[in-house]
């Protein structure tokens, strides 16, 4: 099969397992459309372009860290726009920081165009619009042996705005600047990613949240080293990092039906008005959190093929949905479609055309 699964179960504990899609086992005449209906679901969705769509070739791996995504695109050269319409069709409230490997690549967004060589860097907000763009190192050229075009290369980081350790509107003053990602704070960040999705093992959502704690800490120093802020203000706040562990146990244990705030509470050793007040502060609703990942959780079982066999009411159960009922109209309220037609959209895109199957429109209206 092309792609395969974010997350998995071994011996009980529920494992956060490296994904990788590929085109081999597509037609060529679909691999382009293929593709980007991939990338609208698993990083963000674009109006796109290539002079290269009949010839199509690339390949992502990702890797889950509970809290953020990290994944390696290796593609021919393309042209991508994310519109308004795009946003309001489905806005996951993220930042995705792109470091070049190979090729040349480059982002304009709120006003600023950044062109970038391998070892660059860039910060940019899905949740505004941009234009993006690659260039394949040698352009039209084929690999010695003739098996696909000449691809770029590159790593991409995406997490929730609310968890980087910075000010927004610090951030916001970087978006779609040139960083360096060769020496100094930008070559650790660098070093820091190229080893984690080096190293595509599976993880428990303990270990997936200190990689994601260390990754956006890493990002932050760099941000805040660019603005010439002093960054120790900003880097593992107690309530920050007390919210991540809560987020990691939350990630752990919802197949559990009687996952409640007294059970969290108790696990942190902290009050339930404490606890609440951690999410509040945050802009989302404890419950909110936890049937939005739980929602995260369904909608990647049913786009699974290897889980065809399992039927939508089991896949509901696993992640703690004791109703069938609620179940079907939260997934349609945060996806667009009732799980069974998500699931066939899945199967047969052209077939069920008006059904989204782009990543979670927000719940209680927040994102993850």
């Amino acid at each position: 099969m092309p792609l395969v699964p974010f997350c998995g179960v071994s011996r009980g504990e529920i494992l956060l397992l490296p994904s990788v899609l590929r085109l081999d086992g597509v037609p060529v005449r679909e691999r382009f459309d293929f593709w980007w209906e991939a990338v609208a679901r698993s990083v963000v969705s674009v109006d796109v372009s290539s002079d290269q769509a009949a010839d199509f070739w690339a390949e992502m791996h990702m890797l889950d860290l509970g809290v953020a995504q990290l994944s390696r695109v290796r593609c021919v050269s393309f042209d991508a726009r994310r519109s308004p319409s795009r946003i309001r069709r489905s806005d996951p409230g993220h930042y995705q920081l792109s470091l070049t490997l190979r090729g040349r690549s480059g982002i304009q967004q709120v006003g600023r165009e950044a062109g970038l060589a391998p070892t660059d860097i860039t910060l940019y907000d899905t949740s505004r619009t941009f234009h993006a763009w690659t260039v394949a190192e040698d352009p039209g050229s084929r690999t010695a042996d003739g098996s696909r075009p000449s691809v770029s290369d590159g790593l991409i980081l995406q997490f929730p705005r609310d968890l980087l350790p910075l000010p927004a509107s610090a951030a916001e003053r970087l978006l779609a600047v040139r960083l360096s990602g060769r020496d100094g704070i930008g070559g650790l960040l660098s070093g820091y990613l190229h080893q984690l999705i080096a190293q595509l093992d599976s993880r428990s959502p303990s270990e997936a949240l200190r990689l994601s704690t260390v990754a956006l800490d890493l990002v932050a120093a760099l941000l805040a080293h660019e603005l010439d802020t002093d960054a120790s203000g900003f880097l593992s706040d107690p309530n920050g990092v007390l919210l991540m562990r809560v987020q990691a146990f939350i990630e752990r244990e919802l197949g559990e039906a009687d996952l409640s705030p007294s059970t969290i509470a108790a696990a942190h050793h902290i009050s339930v008005r404490h606890l609440h007040r951690l999410f509040q502060s945050e802009g989302v609703t404890l419950g909110g959190w936890i049937r939005l990942r739980r929602l995260e959780r369904c909608r990647r079982d049913l786009a699974d093929p290897l889980m065809d066999d399992l039927p939508v009411r089991a896949i509901a159960s696993r992640w703690g949905f004791s109703s069938d009922a609620h179940f079907s109209r939260a997934f349609r309220a945060a996806y667009g479609a009732s799980p069974a037609a998500y699931r066939r959209h899945l199967r047969e895109p052209r077939l069920m055309a008006g059904v989204s199957a782009e990543s979670a429109v927000p719940v209680d209206g927040h994102s993850a």
